[in-house]
């Protein structure tokens, strides 16, 4: 689950969010995220639904959240009329109501933009009903509560919701205040003229007039906020909608233009090519190259072909450009620019792991030879889980060799069976066999990733134990594995990088030498954790090996806490676990209390491991639990 504050949400549904927020803005840098309303930013690219929504019933979250988004990216991003919009917010700074005429005019522009949302995606009229009911639910609610606690403008904000939602004409409203019902009644016409509004500016005036009844009533202000402004940062925009503000191309910052006689100019009409490493010019015909400037001298001479919204023809202006250093002195020598592009040394500020990493470095830090306290150390531990290590390990090898000598019979396909009567009893014909029953060896790596946070500091001596146990599981089993250690140095996070290192304590090819192990004994608790950058930097190193099966198992107390990681790390881990899946790895999210397990401790590991994933309270129901779940995946690999 995502967390804000002590409030979960799903990530697959923060996914599925973030997917419709692109989709229906057609605008891929907007990023979705939760807050306690629901608006849309372009200066910080946002888009953002109301935890109002979460701890409902899942229909009623799915349909709120989503809706919160149809309304700021079909809605307010491309029909609300941004002018009209801030000149009523201008107004309302003279105003005693300032709370009410906002969340006011935030009510009835949402009800008109859902009416248009409808008719344009008519799929979306479902998931409305679901949220305009529990919405007159919540608020009659509310009227009742306000009433009690003389709450004048909140009762009053809640019967005009009322009114304008109820599903038959002259709703009744028992226990409320008689001044509110003859305010609601004073204001009904002006009210229901918005289900008339063409534009914002409909919407505006019929505020502006509701407020001139109310005002000489009202002398105190609303004390709950229940909506909050659609739009974010609403003063700085200048277009007429968002859609334009964001599309719009700035006039040039100076003004003074040349005076040119073009008699007086010669034109050459002659083609320019020019290279880019992204477009290599194959064919050498491209002809101009075109720039948007920003700030240059205008002139009299008319372009040709200049773009729509340049402001004036065209700008004559010095350019910079930016170039790589060419790895040979003999510039004369050079092959083509096409055989080159690897000379480039422009950087790409993409990160490979993930925007949320960006920042982030990996650096290696290798186990030291073990001392005599660490040898002694493991040897203990080696007593400890020696039952369960022979157990796990039998239970493994048995299951192993009655796969191999068990005949393969009444298959889908194969050699032909003399028995033909499943063709008459059975919908699915399994009437092949197959003749060779050789044995075959494991055919899998494995990667154990362990988490060595802060918060493991309580954990990380079970965690040890389990460690031994299965570097002694796999030893056995002659199944090739690394353990890795990873933590974050929150203390050498700055503006440049977030350096994340990896404690190597075995490696792919020396995880069969016995006297290696003592090493696990140097795994300890450090600082932060950024897990979706280790995790994929351990798939990548999983991807590497020639084994056909790979598991990644990931030892963990379940939450990602790291600098600027707080809000999407859980989101970026889950992702990222997604991504191994996809890429065939199995992986197993494995969390270690050092007590009992609670709710949110599960609800964590669900979120981002999904139903692989295993809770532990002590080393015994670690090997029952993964037992059974090695066996399966060991054997798909014979």
């Amino acid at each position: 689950m995502f967390r804000f504050h002590e409030d979960t949400v799903n990530t697959e549904m923060y996914l599925q969010l973030q997917d419709l927020t692109a989709i229906l803005s057609k605008e891929p840098a907007l990023h979705f995220m939760y807050t306690l309303g629901s608006y849309i930013d372009i200066v910080n690219m946002q888009v953002t639904a109301s935890t109002f929504w979460e701890n409902n019933q899942p229909q009623i979250t799915d349909a709120g959240l989503k809706t919160d988004v149809f309304l700021r990216t079909i809605g307010t991003y491309r029909h609300t009329d941004l002018s009209a919009t801030q000149d009523f917010m201008k107004s309302l700074e003279e105003s005693h109501l300032p709370r009410l005429g906002i969340q006011l005019f935030t009510l009835l522009e949402n009800i008109r933009l859902e009416e248009l949302i409808k008719k344009e995606r008519p799929g979306t009229a479902v998931a409305f009903s679901v949220r305009r009911h529990y919405l007159y639910d919540y608020f009659n609610k509310q009227r009742t509560a306000n009433a009690t606690r003389s709450l004048a403008l909140d009762e009053l904000f809640c019967l005009l919701f009322l009114k304008l939602q109820a599903n038959h004409p002259d709703p009744d409203f028992p226990h409320s205040n008689p001044t509110q019902l003859d305010s609601a009644e004073l204001v009904a016409s002006e009210l229901y003229t918005i289900f008339e509004a063409a534009s914002t500016f409909d919407i505006v005036k019929a505020m502006e007039r509701i407020l001139s009844h109310l005002a000489p009533i009202y002398h105190k202000d609303m004390l709950n906020e229940y909506l909050v402004p659609p739009i974010g940062h609403i003063h700085a925009y200048q277009r007429q909608t968002l859609f334009d503000e964001l599309t719009r191309t700035d006039p040039l910052a100076n003004e003074d233009e040349q005076e040119v006689d073009a008699d007086k100019n010669e034109v050459f009409e002659e083609t320019f090519s020019t290279w880019h490493q992204e477009t290599k010019n194959e064919d050498r015909n491209q002809t101009f190259l075109q720039f948007d400037i920003e700030q240059g001298t205008k002139t009299t001479l008319i372009g040709d072909g200049a773009r729509d919204t340049e402001d004036g023809d065209q700008a004559m202006a010095s350019m910079q450009g930016k170039s790589g250093k060419s790895k040979q002195q003999d510039y004369s020598e050079l092959e083509t620019l096409e055989k080159k592009a690897n000379d480039s040394e422009v950087g790409n500020e993409t990160s490979a792991y993930g925007e949320d990493n960006r920042l982030a470095v990996a650096i290696d830090r290798f186990a030291d030879t073990p001392s005599p306290e660490d040898i002694e150390r493991y040897a203990d531990y080696k007593d400890q889980i020696e039952a369960y290590q022979r157990t796990l390990a039998v239970t493994i090898e048995k299951a192993m060799e009655h796969k191999r000598n068990t005949s393969r019979d009444a298959l889908l396909f194969g050699r032909l069976s003399k028995k033909l009567l499943p063709l008459v009893i059975e919908q699915e014909r399994h009437i092949f066999y197959k003749k060779d029953n050789e044995s075959k060896e494991l055919d899998a790596v494995f990667s154990l990733l362990v988490d060595c946070s802060a918060s493991m500091h309580s954990k990380m001596d079970q965690t040890k134990q389990a460690i031994v146990l299965f570097h002694e599981v796999l030893q056995r089993l002659k199944i090739p594995h690394a353990i890795t250690g990873f933590w974050e140095d929150a203390l050498a996070v700055n503006a440049e990088e977030q350096p994340n290192y990896f404690h190597r304590i075995h490696t792919f090819q020396d995880s069969h030498y016995q006297s290696n192990g003592p090493q696990i004994m140097q795994l300890e608790a450090e600082e932060d954790n950024r897990d979706g950058f280790s995790i994929r930097i351990a798939q990548e190193e999983l991807l590497e090996q020639r084994e056909k099966h790979k598991f990644l198992l990931v030892f963990t107390d379940g939450e990602p806490a790291a600098a600027n990681y707080q809000e999407n790390g859980i989101v970026d881990t889950h992702e990222a676990v997604l991504l191994a899946r996809k890429r065939g790895i199995h992986t197993i999210g494995i969390f270690l209390a050092d007590g009992d397990l609670s709710e949110r401790d599960d609800s964590m590991m669900k979120s981002i491991y999904r139903k692989e994933r295993m809770m532990i309270t002590d080393l015994s129901e670690l090997t029952a639990q993964f037992s059974p779940l090695l066996k399966k995946l060991l054997l798909q690999s014979i």
